[in-house]
């Protein structure tokens, strides 16, 4: 179970992240991706971020293109919240493809 703190600081990195990420696909047209679900650890050192990609096709090519950029992103992040945290979290990103397994399911139910 998180803490008060924590929680108050993955909404801060969600709603920053997310701001990131629709500024670098902006140039990307028909790609969207959004941040589903943020973990922060309890020494603060950790955010664990869930991205829902839109095309899910091209989700495995931007998690790469994600992977490479993590340092710029993370650089990023450090200049949006530089006055709310004394140190940025390391970053690690995640798919979230809880939607494709809700059209799968969907799809099987109406078999």
């Amino acid at each position: 179970m998180q803490e008060t703190r924590q929680n108050k600081i993955a909404r801060l990195l969600q709603k920053e992240l997310s701001v990131i990420f629709q500024q670098q696909t902006r140039s990307m047209h028909g790609v969207m991706v959004s941040v589903t679900r943020v973990r922060v650890s309890p020494d603060l050192s950790i955010c664990t971020a869930h991205l829902s990609i839109f095309p899910s096709e091209r989700g495995e090519e931007l998690m790469e293109n994600i992977h490479k950029n993590e340092k710029q992103i993370r650089y990023e992040l450090g200049t949006r919240v530089r006055h709310q945290l004394r140190i940025i979290p390391e970053l690690r990103f995640f798919i979230d493809d809880s939607l494709d397994y809700i059209d799968h399911i969907d799809e099987l139910l109406k078999k």
